[in-house]
């Protein structure tokens, strides 16, 4: 399946998801490793519920599959949500579901596009995320990019015995458009 080309990076370009992308989607959700990073740890997601799930994230335009130039192959997807139209605020979400595209810059690319988006298409003001603290690939990933800590939940996330904080991060309009 050929997919629309919204935003295009250096390695990737942003698509409007699809249900044609389903059963790689359902192998992201139901990968023990890869939830781990997620809020959908720990779960079991069928056929029908991620079905479900995609027929409401591709309602808006809000959501994206993440897909690489060169050779078409959807490797993640990221999203806004909680979108506030009169503060202009959105909050992002994004995974690379591909491992074998971990840490080479891919998800840079897609964060960048997705802000790109965001400041420039839909005039939001202020972006921001939650990441896990044990996740310092993506906290790397997004400094990268521009956003700054603004905040932590302390020990709000359990892993097994082990506690970790949710870290708050944004980025403004104006801080974008500075670079």
């Amino acid at each position: 399946m050929a997919h629309y080309k919204r935003v295009v990076g250096e390695r990737v370009y942003l698509s409007p998801i699809s249900h044609d992308d389903i059963d790689t989607f359902m192998n992201w959700v139901n990968d023990p490793e890869l939830a781990n990073f997620t809020s959908f740890h720990s779960q079991n997601i069928s056929l029908p519920k991620e079905r479900e799930a995609v027929d409401s994230l591709s309602k808006g335009g809000n959501t994206f599959s993440i897909v690489t130039i060169d050779g078409d192959k959807v490797i993640g997807n990221c999203s806004f949500f909680k979108i506030d139209a009169i503060n202009r605020t959105a909050e992002i979400g994004i995974i690379i579901g591909e491992k074998d595209y971990w840490g080479k810059g891919y998800g840079s690319d897609a964060l960048k596009l997705l802000l790109k988006f965001g400041f420039e298409n839909r005039n939001y003001n202020n972006i921001y995320l939650r990441v896990f603290s044990f996740n310092e690939r993506a906290i790397k990933s997004y400094e990268k990019v521009g956003f700054k800590q603004q905040g932590v939940h302390r020990e709000a996330i359990i892993r097994g015995d082990k506690k970790y904080d949710l870290v708050f991060m944004d980025i403004l309009a104006s801080e974008y458009f500075s670079k």
